[in-house]
């Protein structure tokens, strides 16, 4: 029975997916490099060691509302699971290489959006869990079916300057924040009474009248 091994080898923003996306170019190796993989449907659940890296003050400060102070990282900072991929991959033998394209979110009401734009540099400790069902010959030359092990993972360091060229491309010199309907009516509302023509300007008058709310507060005291 084949025994696939897995390694990441690199990872690209791909430039014009409908959604941002990223390639995992990805390594599969055969212990027997003569046997005949026919296909392979993969399955894959990646997390993001989050213990596994260090943060500068100005990333813990950005990672409260995820974690918390960090005097109790300790207890909060723990593995989050980042998403599922799946890749069919075609007939090779000994080893083969594809890309695992893996679509990506900008919504801050993600948690894992909030972790990856929390960081400055560096790069973002990653854990690939491999499973699914792989078809080969046998001996004999008749098709054959296994599972792989969950067992079988791979790990990866990705660039947090990767991630960031990513979103640079599909949304750049911004960011999406998803809203519940009754507060994008209101926020609406506002912009229409003063006039107001973009959302951005609607914002920063919204943030301009709370600092002067929160001056005119100190004096009184």
């Amino acid at each position: 029975m084949p025994d696939l091994n897995f390694t990441i080898e690199r990872a690209e923003p791909v430039p014009y997916a409908v959604a941002p996306t990223l390639n995992f170019t990805t390594r599969i190796i055969n212990t027997d490099a003569a046997e005949v993989i026919q296909s392979v449907m993969l399955r894959c659940q990646i997390q993001i060691e989050t213990t596994r890296r260090k943060y500068a003050p100005e990333e813990q400060a950005k990672l409260r509302d995820l974690f918390g102070e960090p005097e109790r990282w300790a207890q909060t900072l723990k593995t989050m699971l980042w998403t599922h991929a799946d890749k069919v991959v075609q007939q090779f033998t000994g080893s083969t290489t594809f890309e695992l394209p893996v679509p990506c979110t900008f919504d801050f009401n993600v948690a894992t959006t909030k972790y990856f734009a929390a960081l400055g540099d560096g790069d973002i400790p990653l854990c690939f869990l491999f499973s699914g069902t792989m078809f080969y010959q046998n001996e004999e030359g008749l098709l054959q079916a296994a599972q792989i092990s969950w067992e079988k993972e791979a790990n990866f360091r990705l660039p947090v300057s990767v991630w960031k060229q990513m979103m640079d491309i599909y949304y750049p010199n911004s960011a999406w924040l998803n809203i519940r309907r009754d507060t994008f009516d209101k926020l609406q509302d506002y912009k229409m009474r003063r006039s107001i023509p973009t959302w951005e300007q609607a914002l920063e008058s919204l943030l301009a009248d709370g600092e002067e709310i929160k001056a005119a507060a100190a004096k009184t005291e």
